[in-house]
């Protein structure tokens, strides 16, 4: 469904993909070529007949331990202008796709795979996950968009500690913060958790779920916009009939 790519692994099941970080010799951390192939991955992805997407890292050991780190060090400041632009790229490419996305997280998501994470719209969560900004620690800060995520989920105070800090956030307080939704007692548990979810949603209208996901946030002038748009299509009209007639709707499954 998607193209080849040396650092990633891509199935489908149920009309659910998950896309699978795969270099687990390295804690599947970010590098350029990691980089340039989620966003190509992205770009198909976004108009992939797939109505949810499932996020993950090779191994037991990490979602995403971070940046590569060996690959940054010798940046020169316009180089890691351009590094951190791609990494944005990929986060903004992650939040524009048109259905759910998941990101479940085993192990360590620390830096730039935090930031993929905060991405998603979901993190679910096993109970060995550990979450952080450690970059302060390496006189750098995140460039993938971590700032303005986590502020959004956390608030401005919260944020700024664990910035400032560089400190882990265990799963516990991951899941009290807002930052993991859900908690799970193992990875494979926490990807059945997360197939169980998308089979809740499979039951409701895709192109409503997509026009909920474009407007939050946005406004009430844009949530008045989608909510005007979505009547009298097909996804509408079948579930306003079910409602009427008493039965349940049978949705088509499809983003317009």
């Amino acid at each position: 469904m998607i193209s080849n790519f040396e650092t990633l692994s891509f199935s489908v099941q149920d009309e659910i993909g998950t896309l699978v970080i795969n270099r687990p010799d390295k804690l599947n951390a970010l590098n350029i070529q990691v980089l340039r192939e989620l966003k190509g991955a992205l770009t198909e992805l976004k108009t992939a007949p797939i109505r949810g997407l499932i996020v993950t890292g090779e191994g037991d050991k990490a979602f995403i331990a971070g940046a590569d780190i060996s690959e940054m060090k010798p940046l020169e400041p316009g180089e890691a202008l351009a590094f951190s632009e791609l990494g944005q790229l990929v986060t903004l490419g992650f939040e524009a796709l048109p259905y759910p996305s998941i990101a479940c997280v085993n192990g360590f998501a620390l830096g730039g795979g935090f930031e993929m994470a905060l991405a998603c719209d979901f993190i679910f969560a096993s109970s060995s996950a550990v979450f952080g900004l450690p970059e302060v620690k390496l006189g750098l800060i995140p460039g993938f968009g971590g700032t303005q995520r986590l502020l959004k989920i956390v608030g401005e105070r919260r944020a700024r500690e664990i910035l400032f800090s560089g400190r882990n956030v265990t799963s516990e307080e991951a899941k009290t913060l807002g930052i993991a939704l859900e908690l799970f007692a193992d990875k494979a548990k926490l990807l059945e958790g997360a197939r169980d979810w998308f089979k809740m949603t499979l039951k409701n209208s895709s192109y409503a779920i997509n026009q909920a996901k474009l407007v939050i946030g946005q406004g009430l002038v844009e949530e008045r916009k989608a909510f005007g748009n979505i009547f009298q299509t097909e996804d509408m009209i079948e579930g306003t009939n079910a409602f009427t007639e008493k039965r349940k709707a049978i949705f088509k499954g499809k983003i317009v």
